[in-house]
């Protein structure tokens, strides 16, 4: 089984003449001891078209030193990285290899860098002898195996132990500044390895129609499509916050192609926005068990002790763990899915080849206002028919529909804020307010359903029921409360002059 360590590190130029200064001068540094020399042999993996490169991963099998094995790195932040450990096998792991499909699809990863590393260690201490970093001086010899490249160059790495305070990186940065050793030039090893023996993934085509409709849009849903890939290994992970973020990828994919129909011709779009409805529907059963979950705990949390009578948080914790496996299951049988490679396959081909109608060649600020206001007023129609209904169930599924057109608005807006700037931006933050209000209402809805449902069973076994029945009072009262603040929230969203000034 795969295991992840957070790595916090920083690396410097060297030839085999600089010499390192005395660290024990650096703030919290009491002590360096010298470890030895490792021998180290580590061929990196990749697509022939270096996806994995491309997106700033690294793939290695390694021997040598105490972590040798398989490893995958993932980008955190510049200078942190998520590497994610298996065991030394002849085989890419079948864990890895999972993490790796939204980027590979069906592609074949080869070797195609091996490094070989004299790596000389020392360890920087504190007072009481407690790790804090691992310096490192690095000779390096890289054979580009897709080719006849070779290289070699001299690297130091100073790599944050775990739990230490990072200002002690900035303490040894600044000794070895003193020392004229600067910051490398490549973000890892194998970055430096690709440019130096044949070259790294080459840089995506500029979008062609630049300042035109088709080219904004086209922007914007590529983002989304690189969002989806982004997300997916940490769906897998099970990071948090994970599947929110690639589901609304999915949404936001999928509302533009709604959206700027004009744009891109909806003969292409429309069976890709059916597809993304179906993924985000197969991972909206976790999130919206998450949502929901802690929207009940929450509520249980504020009552006073002597309002919880019986097994409530007993009752929800078994729903919760029973719901929680099978949503998670099915999230990852749907990433898991031939459908699923479909599906970024077809995205793939969209961005290649995009489908551009005659509104795509026009210039971008008037198509993206007209589909912006477009949107809005379709927000409209939907509040105010939600706003002519007796409370209610039939209110309550109109408020919904209007809570999702309010969210197509505010992506609108969103596509369209490179363009239109501060107008887009603010129209998009008032139709935000406006979905948060309609969420916090559908939120409380379902809540009340389920809150029901756990009454009716917790009855059903003799157990009290007076704590759910309390718990459906507070869930139709915020339901309530919700309504009544949409008109004056709406007002707000609805002035004439914020969709005015989209054409200024």
């Amino acid at each position: 089984m795969a295991d992840t360590k957070r790595e916090i590190e920083r690396k410097y130029e060297a030839t085999p003449r600089t010499g390192l200064p005395d660290l024990t001068r650096a703030a919290g540094v009491a002590a360096v001891t010298d470890e030895g020399v490792t021998e180290l042999d580590a061929v990196y993996y990749d697509t022939p078209d270096l996806r994995l490169a491309a997106g700033a991963l690294t793939l290695r099998r390694r021997t040598g030193g105490a972590d040798a094995g398989w490893h995958l790195k993932f980008p955190v932040a510049p200078g942190v990285r998520d590497e994610i450990r298996a065991p030394l096998s002849d085989t890419l792991p079948r864990d890895l290899a999972g993490l790796l499909r939204s980027r590979v699809r069906d592609a074949e990863v080869v070797p195609v860098v091996r490094l070989r590393s004299e790596r000389d260690v020392r360890h920087l201490l504190d007072g009481d002898g407690t790790l804090l970093a691992e310096l490192s001086v690095d000779t390096v010899h890289a054979e580009r195996l897709t080719g006849e490249g070779s290289a070699a160059w001299t690297e130091i790495e100073v790599e944050l132990a775990d739990d230490a305070d990072p200002a002690v990186l900035d303490a040894v940065e600044k000794r070895l500044r003193k020392a004229d050793i600067r910051p490398a030039g490549a973000a890892s090893k194998l970055a430096r390895a690709l440019d130096e023996t044949g070259g790294g993934p080459g840089t995506p085509p500029a979008p062609a129609r630049t300042g035109t409709a088709g080219a904004a849009v086209l922007t914007y849903v590529r983002a989304q499509v690189d969002a989806i890939v982004l997300h997916d290994p940490a769906v897998r992970r099970d990071l948090p916050d994970a599947v929110h973020q690639l589901r609304v990828a999915c949404r936001r994919l999928r509302s533009a192609f709604k959206t700027y129909r004009r744009v891109l011709d909806r003969e292409v779009t429309d069976p890709l926005g059916e597809e993304l409805k179906w993924l985000a529907g197969e991972l909206g059963v976790a999130r919206d068990q998450e949502v929901l979950d802690a929207r009940l705990r929450a509520r249980v949390t504020e009552l006073p002790r002597t309002l919880v009578l019986g097994p409530v948080r007993a009752r929800l914790r078994r729903r919760d763990a029973a719901h929680g496996k099978r949503a998670r299951r099915q999230a990852l049988a749907a990433l898991d899915s031939d459908r699923y490679l479909a599906l970024l396959t077809a995205l793939d081909a969209l961005l290649t080849d995009p489908p551009f109608r005659e509104d795509a060649d026009h210039d971008a600020p008037a198509v993206l206002a007209r589909a912006v206001r477009k949107d809005h007023d379709r927000l409209a129609d939907r509040v105010g028919h939600a706003l002519s209904l007796d409370p209610g169930h039939e209110r309550d599924l109109a408020l919904h529909e209007a809570r999702k057109a309010a969210k197509r608005a505010r992506y609108a807006a969103e596509a369209a804020r490179p363009t239109l700037g501060k107008p887009a931006k603010r129209l998009g933050k008032k139709v935000k307010a406006v979905q948060s209000l309609l969420g916090e209402h559908q939120d409380a809805v379902v809540a009340r359903e389920a809150v029901r449902e756990l009454g009716v069973q917790a009855h059903g076994v003799g157990e009290s029921a007076f704590t759910w029945g309390l718990l459906y009072g507070h869930e139709e009262a915020a339901a309530a409360a919700a309504e009544r603040a949409l008109p004056e929230l709406w007002a707000a969203a609805s002035a004439p002059e914020l969709t005015a000034a989209l054409t200024r």
